[in-house]
């Protein structure tokens, strides 16, 4: 059997058919992949809640009510209480881990205390929660068509409207996804 590739920094795209509630229609970033499993955020599922009320819940006040009005996103099913920043390179946080030379996520108060202030990372964004795997099991479920891969695209991370990152990433694969079978098989 082979070793199966490392996924850090690769997106995973739901298959149509993937009917997981928590997943469907998900583009998800792997942040972390290896024999302990895989880390992942999903980058396209808002919660019904800002910015201004983590931060007002961590008792951080905003600088600004555009900091305050950015949209939190549901990160995954796992630590839900648990805030994840992802963000370009820059600034010197306590708790950050590098994805990429172009990303990384940061769990630590101070990124958020400078986000509140209007000095956090330009580029950022919040999510509650994380999606993890065991390991073996992300492989598996690829295995099983739940899930497409595709290298990181910055554009989509920072540039994208939430909603339209899961059709967007059918179109970096050079699919119509209204095309594709919501049942999986194997050839």
């Amino acid at each position: 059997m082979t070793k199966p590739s490392n996924l850090t920094n690769q997106l995973l795209v739901a298959m149509p058919g993937f009917d997981d509630p928590g997943f469907a229609q998900t583009v998800t970033l792997i942040c972390e992949h290896g024999e302990k499993g895989a880390l992942g955020i999903v980058l396209n599922k808002p919660l019904p809640m800002r910015l201004s009320e983590v931060l007002s819940q961590m008792k951080l006040p905003t600088h600004s009510d555009t900091i305050g009005e950015k949209p939190v996103l549901r990160g995954g099913p796992v630590h839900q209480d648990r805030g994840f920043v992802l963000h370009r390179p820059g600034g010197n946080w306590d708790s950050t881990h590098r994805i990429s030379d172009s990303i990384q996520v940061t769990t630590s108060r101070d990124v958020l205390a400078a986000m509140a202030r209007g000095e956090g990372p330009e580029d950022a964004f919040i999510a509650l929660g994380y999606a993890g795997w065991e390991p073996g099991q992300l492989e598996r479920e690829i295995l099983d068509n739940a899930w497409l891969t595709l290298p990181m695209n910055e554009s989509m991370l920072f540039d994208l409207p939430y909603e339209d990152r899961w059709t967007a990433a059918w179109r970096l694969l050079g699919v119509d996804v209204n095309t594709v079978s919501p049942r999986a098989g194997h050839a």
